[in-house]
């Protein structure tokens, strides 16, 4: 990894460099070849070079008005050739396809965070977040190039050959950045491969954020729910129907004349009640806290932030005032440590009045939302702390409520518990605070279709727990595209339904019999993969490996998977093709190293075509298990997370061609910060070699204990029937263990082990 910074000497106005991004300052064994104004050129050990020119031809620069006081756009730029390479991504957020496309016909790639309702497809104008990452990718080697600026950044990205020049051309990806301000600071990844690339990001940007349990699970969102009476009625509705969630959300309306921290004293009365009936059921609940602070000053939270001088300035130095939800609002200047440190302690218990230790929060409109606004957001020239005008930090409003948010629920519980925050404005690091989705999208197959590779390449730039609204936010959807996007999602690392206030209701069982089935199908489904999500959650949280997928990285020297966005990996195990279209029975689905992946169905099945026409019905949707793989599912009945605790587990092993497989499961309280602080936690590792299956802790293990049990182990690719299936626990006699052979499926089980996941033991077919 190497870092390249270029700043004036002596500028007429200091330059801004991007604070709190960075956690970790990037290492590697460097050797400079040459060195002098104009040109740089390195020698990395790894047998990869850097070249560098800077004002190659000697031209002098001057300002032409040393008197300019106001900073003002003072533009950067850079150009960047990557050769050899014909395939590149990153760049979020843009509703467009996973590789970024050739810029040189139409607009570049826009990073400039702004409120963009019901947006357009295929896109490459701006939207919520912004992560200046870019990564590329061929058969042989993954890097990428980082460019650390929160200014207006524009990118242009040219391939070399063009689709209709000779393909004997060397390939080149030229790429030309370039911001309205602050300096050049660029760093380059060197991966060489993809896992070693996201382990370098994160080392550079900060790991992902390990979340609570609660918020893998289900959440039911609506702009706005009622009442507290309305709120109880929706709980017990997913108990009636026998469909699990976890988290019920409140939008703005819950406040008191959109005043956040505080609540609508008629509609919600008893907030502390209601939010201890859901703890009851091991429920929570997220209220919205949105950056604006409506201009009041007989409400105290106004004046002590006016007072505490934490408001953003205009150029005149005066309060900076804009129009949102609450009307004339004032914007608190996140840019600030004091204003940060001040907004955090907003959410102790003493001072939120009316929240619990199960409230947790939902940042909105931070990019920030400015309704009156160029561009629907703040002026360039207001002015935050430490004199900096917003065009320098712009694409930072978002990440520093997102931190601050965070810092406020760990603060509450004395540092204890994890925090659940989720943004819609993010930058580069927002991953180490928590989760963001991709805004306001609309009801309708495009935009179903258009959020898989957009949750693609959020999760190649470092942020893993991402998600889009089910069913679309704006508009109605129909009962087909509603199922569809439930069995999508379910599949996808953050799971919410939500939608405006405008729209017809949509919990789950209001669209008759067969809908509520097959949505609740979908999310016990989810339910039932939680072990699998958490444990690819604890490898984001410690090895930067994000949850979702493209298929090359899992098969990164196979180039027909280069460009597929409509399929994804969870994880390296489970292979996913959502159903993205209506009125469809049969999906094309890539197979990978064909032979090598097995559906995990029932029938077992194994597929040695490259592509394979699957067959899908209303309730089913294409998911297959790589052969090599071992994941873990929960048994049983789910009404939230919590359950999982005493449901038993269900280990899957599909084999490859030559008969190994393995695979981990990681376990803790779910909730505290004791896996990091106490070591309490639990890592095991399933190995099936040669007909054995062992567990074993992985690496030095930690201190966790727990009573969930493994209840069955299916393996996937058995082809001849055993004699006999033996089990030896350490400190225990061999046992033999009743198993079913389906010789049509190559699918062996194994029933009634309640072998313990925290003791070791091995299963031995013979």
């Amino acid at each position: 990894t190497v870092r390249i910074l270029i700043d004036e000497l002596r500028p007429i106005k200091a330059r801004y460099r991007v604070p709190d991004v960075v956690t970790e300052e990037p290492f590697n064994d460097i050797h400079i070849i040459t060195l002098d104004i104009f040109r740089i050129f390195w020698k990395i050990f790894t047998h990869f070079d850097i070249f560098l020119r800077a004002n190659n031809y000697n031209k002098k620069y001057k300002y032409l008005n040393r008197l300019c006081v106001s900073s003002g756009p003072s533009s950067i730029g850079a150009d960047l050739c990557l050769h050899g390479f014909r395939n590149v991504y990153g760049l979020p957020e843009h509703s467009d396809n996973l590789q970024l496309r050739d810029t040189r016909d139409g607009e570049p790639y826009r990073l400039y965070n702004l409120d963009v309702f019901a947006y357009d497809l295929h896109s490459r104008l701006g939207l919520y977040g912004s992560v200046p990452l870019l990564v590329a990718h061929k058969a042989d080697r993954t890097l990428g190039v980082f460019w650390l600026n929160a200014s207006e950044t524009f990118v242009n990205v040219q391939y070399s050959p063009t689709d209709q020049q000779v393909s004997l051309v060397h390939p080149q990806t030229d790429v030309r950045w370039m911001s309205e301000s602050g300096v050049i600071d660029c760093t380059v990844l060197l991966g060489p491969n993809p896992q070693q690339l996201f382990r370098q990001f994160a080392q550079l940007t900060g790991f992902q954020a390990l979340p609570p349990l609660f918020a893998l699970g289900y959440h039911q969102s609506r702009w706005n729910y009622d009442d507290e009476a309305d709120v109880e009625a929706v709980d017990a509705g997913f108990d009636r129907h026998d469909v699990p969630y976890d988290v019920i959300w409140l939008d703005i309306e819950h406040t008191d004349g959109k005043r956040y921290f505080t609540w609508d004293p008629v509609c919600f009365p008893e907030p502390s009640r209601l939010q201890r009936r859901l703890e009851e059921k091991k429920r929570k609940l997220v209220v919205i806290s949105d950056p604006h602070i409506k201009v009041d000053p007989d409400w105290s939270l106004y004046c002590e932030a006016r007072d505490g001088g934490h408001f953003v300035k205009d150029r005149e130095g005066q309060i900076y005032r804009g129009t949102c939800w609450p009307g004339d609002s004032s914007y608190l200047d996140f840019s600030s440590p004091e204003t940060r440190s001040w907004y955090s302690r907003c959410f102790s218990l003493d001072k939120y009045k009316g929240s619990t230790s199960s409230l947790f929060v939902w940042n909105d409109m931070n990019e920030p939302s400015v309704f009156n606004g160029p561009e629907q957001t703040m002026s360039k020239d207001a002015v935050h702390s430490g004199g900096w005008e917003h065009r320098d930090l712009h694409n930072l409003y978002g990440f520093y409520q997102h931190m601050a948010t965070a810092e406020g629920l760990i603060t509450r519980s004395g540092g204890s518990q994890r925090p659940f925050v989720l943004s819609r404005s993010f930058f580069a690091g927002s991953q180490r605070f928590g989760a963001i989705w991709t805004g306001d999208n609309v009801a309708s197959w495009e935009h179903l279709k258009i959020s898989v590779p957009m949750l693609l390449s959020l999760s190649l730039a470092g942020i893993a727990f991402c998600g889009a609204d089910v069913g679309g936010f704006f508009q109605d959807p129909e009962p087909e595209l509603l199922v569809r996007w439930y069995q999508a999602a379910a599949l996808q690392p953050f799971f919410r339904g939500h939608s405006a206030k405008m729209m017809k209701r949509r919990e789950p069982w209001l669209f008759g019999d067969q809908v509520t089935a097959a949505i609740r199908t979908a999310i016990q489904q989810r339910y039932c993969l939680l072990p699998y999500w958490y444990t690819l959650f604890h490898q984001a949280h410690t090895a930067g490996l994000p949850p979702l997928r493209p298929l090359w990285v899992e098969f990164p020297r196979e180039q027909n998977t280069f460009t597929v966005d409509h399929q994804y990996m969870i994880g390296g195990a489970l292979l996913v093709c959502p159903v993205t279209e209506p009125g469809v029975r049969e999906v094309k689905v890539l197979l990978p190293r064909s032979g090598e992946v097995n559906e995990p169905a029932d029938t077992g099945s194994f597929y040695y075509e490259t592509v394979v026409d699957f067959g899908v019905s209303s309730v089913q949707v294409p998911v297959f298990q790589r052969g090599g793989s071992v994941i873990c599912r929960s048994v049983g009945r789910f009404s939230c997370t919590a359950d999982l605790q005493q449901l038993p587990i269900s280990i899957t092993v599909a084999l490859n061609s030559q008969g190994v497989a393995a695979g981990e499961l990681y376990l803790d309280d779910f909730h505290s910060f004791r896996y990091r602080d106490a070591r309490s936690f639990c890592l095991r590792r399933f190995d099936m070699l040669s007909g054995r299956l062992l567990c074993r802790a992985a690496g030095e293990g930690g201190t966790f204990d727990c009573d969930t049990v493994v209840q069955s182990v299916t393996v996937l690719g058995v082809k001849i029937k055993p004699s006999a299936v033996t089990v030896h626990v350490s400190g225990s006699e061999d046992s033999s263990a009743a198993f079913q052979f389906i010789e049509t499926g190559c699918m062996l089980t194994l029933s009634s082990l309640k072998l313990r996941v925290t003791t070791d033991w091995e299963i031995r077919i013979s």
